[in-house]
């Protein structure tokens, strides 16, 4: 390694070197060996032989960690507006069959087959009835949505067009549902606040950085795409507004990036050769890389210019790669040797399916609950209701009474139970002058 640690750049202001390459330049040394890029500005002060490993600029950043199952993880096979839209068009259907079901304008019914005599024995009713009243126009569409169906047929034509065209849209909708459900319930989803370069580019809370000399330092320098022009003007107004409390984004090494990428709970990210991350990810499990390479390059070994040595190193780089050596070189040292490989069955897992436990499908056991909880309110308001009326007819006290109706309704053996005559009705009157 050089003695100031860098790998050799240039001053733009004095046109000086430093690191391996200046120490070629000064003769104390005869090769650079190391994770030397070449570019165009090293290719002019130094001789490069064959690049041995092809890289590019990339970003390390902090791996997310995986987000346990919501409550209600049986809703995200759909998102928030299909849901909105679904809801809208079972409204919009029930309306439709009850408006079109119902239709008449005085004695001339528009859909006659809807209306059918509730006395068939009788060839002159004097009243005809409808079985799609609003109730029941909701119960039929929510029977067909759910995939249960009811005793409810429609008979016109253009009510069937209507049923018929739900039925077609609730199989389809049930069918995509089903399809995602599995997916969405067995598999632990992972969220990233950022995909690429782009999305890191265009946000400020996440900071980022990279070694404070060296290719990479160059490349954003001298970028041309506004994308790394504002990456540069953003890490540069960082260095220049950077406390001890808060510091900068250049970092002297790649190890103390590698080092605050991980100590920084995901607000910074570090941007280094896909080369280097992909060593640091075989071994460090909570680190990953984060999108492509963001540029094309090769690394090198640099030799003093005119060096008798360049051919030959060429020419066994050239060899290395014919007979993949380079690749069984590579897989060895970064994935087994010293520590590699420790990730490799990081979210690998086994092909199977997972059971669910109560986190993926609670949200199912609380719209049960729910719903009960609903349908016994509901219950109690409608027993509360008829059993005043009662209580008012025979002049009991309103508790008395409902407790009495209570036990009735409570009892386990038998299945009648008397009828209450109203004092006011026809049969009641008439019992009353036997």
């Amino acid at each position: 390694m050089a003695a100031d640690s860098n790998y050799g750049t240039l001053d733009p202001v004095t046109g000086e070197w430093n690191g391996i390459i200046l120490e070629l330049l000064e003769e104390k040394a005869d090769l650079g060996i190391a994770d030397l890029s070449i570019t165009y500005e090293r290719e002019q002060a130094v001789d490069f032989s064959l690049p041995f490993m092809n890289t590019g600029i990339s970003i390390l950043y902090k791996k997310p960690q995986k987000q346990p199952p919501s409550l209600f993880s049986f809703l995200s096979p759909l998102s928030v507006e299909v849901w909105i839209y679904m809801c809208a068009a079972y409204v919009g259907i029930s309306l439709a069959l009850f408006i079109l079901a119902r239709q008449n304008n005085k004695s001339y019914r528009l859909t006659p087959l809807e209306w059918v005599n509730p006395h068939p024995c009788d060839p002159n009713p004097k009243e005809y009835e409808n079985q799609f009243n609003f109730l029941n126009s909701t119960w039929f569409t929510i029977g067909s949505l759910m995939q249960q169906g009811c005793d409810l047929a429609p008979r016109a034509t253009s009510t069937r067009m209507v049923a018929g065209i739900w039925w077609f849209f609730t199989m389809i909708m049930i069918s995509s549902y089903t399809a995602n459900l599995a997916a969405f319930l067995t598999i632990e989803r992972v969220e990233s606040p950022i995909s690429s370069v782009d999305d890191l580019a265009k946000q400020t809370k996440i900071k980022y950085g990279i070694v404070g000399s060296g290719s990479t330092l160059a490349f954003f320098r001298d970028a041309k795409i506004a994308t790394y022009q504002r990456m540069w003007q953003f890490m540069e107004a960082n260095n220049r507004s950077s406390t001890p409390q808060m510091p900068g984004p250049y970092v002297k090494s790649n190890m103390e990036g590698v080092k605050r990428v991980q100590d920084s709970k995901g607000l910074y990210a570090f941007l280094m050769e896909s080369s280097t991350i992909e060593f640091f990810t075989e071994r460090k499990c909570d680190l990953t890389q984060v999108g492509g390479m963001i540029d094309s390059k090769g690394y090198g070994i640099a030799m003093r210019p005119g060096s008798p040595y360049r051919a030959a190193i060429s020419q066994a780089v050239l060899k290395l790669q014919e007979t993949n050596r380079l690749l069984i070189l590579k897989s060895r040292w970064w994935k087994e040797k010293r520590g590699g490989g420790a990730c490799k069955d990081e979210g690998g897992g086994s092909s199977a399916a997972s059971e669910l436990g109560l986190a993926n499908v609670g949200g199912v056991f609380v719209v049960l609950v729910c719903g009960l909880g609903i349908a016994i309110f509901i219950s109690l308001c409608e027993f509360s209701w008829e059993a005043r009326k009662i209580v008012n007819e025979e002049g009991d006290s309103f508790w008395k009474g409902m407790l009495r109706e209570f036990r009735s309704a409570v009892r386990t053996s038998g299945n009648t139970k008397p009828v209450k005559r109203r004092y006011g009705s026809s049969v009641a009157r008439s019992e009353s002058k036997l």
